[in-house]
């Protein structure tokens, strides 16, 4: 199933979560930094995926400015252009009881450029500001793109 991971990343974490869910989801996937995929261009591959996975780190309780260009970008300029296509949203951040929700945020953007969202978004969590990672978040990503891939499938 041809796949795009969009993803940005401050300290590397949402990279490497990104990363692991586009290998779980096979060799027609592949991870794509969120600065390419605001290439003018870059739409015209949107065409061609069947799932289409977002995630960036929460800044100031949202994405980050440049998932947020992205995002932008798809419900303002090409309004229905993800229509057809299968997708999901994930988020990183720091395990506290205040820190925004930019997985929803993403999957509300998705949803409104055409998408179908197949699963709930999901947060992977970092240790303090800059990470890394808390124990057992890339396997976790990698289980979740398992259950990516089987909706995705149906």
């Amino acid at each position: 199933m041809k796949s795009l991971v969009i993803y940005d990343s401050t300290f590397g974490n949402t990279k490497i979560i990104a990363e692991a869910i586009s290998k779980e989801l096979g060799a027609e996937s592949k991870a794509v930094f969120v600065d390419d995929a605001n290439k003018n261009n870059f739409i015209d591959d949107l065409k061609n995926a069947e799932l289409l996975i977002a995630g960036s780190p929460i800044i100031g309780w949202k994405p980050s400015e440049k998932m947020g260009l992205f995002l932008e970008r798809l419900t303002k300029d090409h309004k229905d252009q993800l229509k057809g296509i299968k997708a999901a949203s994930f988020d990183t951040r720091v395990k506290i009881f205040f820190h925004g929700d930019a997985a929803k945020k993403i999957s509300k953007k998705l949803e409104n450029a055409g998408a179908k969202i197949i699963t709930e978004p999901n947060a992977f969590y970092v240790k303090g500001k800059e990470g890394p990672l808390l124990g057992g978040e890339k396997e976790k990503a990698a289980e979740w793109a398992q259950t990516i891939k089987a909706r995705a499938e149906r």
